[in-house]
């Protein structure tokens, strides 16, 4: 059960557990989210991937499009699905909002990488 699942990189106990996405240590309670490709355990500080709707990698400069329409507090349109945002860049933002950029007709913003789609 335990075969692929690496051991806790705090005590070293080879009994860690899967629990949904994580992988617990029974001896410390230590969680962590397990390495996707076999990189080196200690030096995994490494950037945070930021998917778009579709699964595409997002950077930061790049162009996106909304796929869905969006309301906006305070604006009677809102944001139509297609709008093209150009020059983003990745946040760690508040409530999954991980992209901020600039809107003509809305200003700056930040959006959910899950509404918007690689251009």
């Amino acid at each position: 059960m335990n075969e692929n699942l690496p051991p806790c990189p705090k005590c070293s106990c080879e009994y860690t557990y899967e629990m949904n996405a994580l992988v617990v240590c029974p001896e410390c309670g230590h969680e962590w989210v397990p390495a996707e490709g076999g990189a080196e355990g200690g030096g995994d500080t490494g950037e945070r991937v930021v998917k778009d709707a579709v699964g595409n990698v997002l950077n930061d400069g790049d162009s996106v499009t909304v796929v869905k329409a969006l309301k906006v507090k305070g604006s009677p349109s809102g944001i139509k699905a297609g709008t093209k945002v150009r020059g983003i860049r990745l946040i760690d933002g508040v409530d999954g909002h991980d992209i901020d950029c600039r809107i003509d007709g809305f200003g700056a913003m930040q959006l959910k990488s899950s509404v918007v789609k690689k251009a």
